[in-house]
């Protein structure tokens, strides 16, 4: 089997983008931008629209050109992304140590309500 390339890793912005579109499934960008401009209301329509035009050409989006308004759609769901993007942290920065990355997240600081889901995480992989 030919391997396949990698999908490019997101930059921030994209990222972020991604992080609007994905609960949303597929949209035009009028659309995605409704949705970013409610936290972020100096992002322009033209700006969204350019980062989906890019974020197309480089493989990160899928766009129907069947309408007259395109419609976007990521080209990964957010698991598979965040999962690639996590395995090549942990290769980078951690040596490849899953164990040295959880370590520095709880030492970076995290709520009482996180550690106690984290632990029931725990608890619930330690039964039969």
């Amino acid at each position: 089997m030919p391997n396949t390339p990698l999908p490019p890793k997101p930059t921030a912005a994209e990222l972020d983008l991604l992080q609007t579109l994905w609960p949303l499934g597929a949209a035009t960008a009028k659309q995605v931008h409704q949705h970013i401009v409610k936290d972020r209301p100096d992002v322009t329509y033209a700006t969204v629209l350019r980062l989906m035009q890019i974020m197309h050409t480089k493989g990160l989006l899928i766009r129907d050109e069947s309408e007259r308004s395109h419609v976007y759609a990521p080209a990964q769901a957010q698991d598979t992304l965040q999962t690639g993007l996590l395995k090549d942290l942990i290769q980078k920065a951690f040596s490849g140590s899953a164990k040295a990355l959880v370590l520095a997240a709880l030492k970076s600081g995290i709520s009482s309500k996180e550690r106690a889901e984290i632990e029931a995480l725990l608890k619930e992989g330690d039964q039969p």
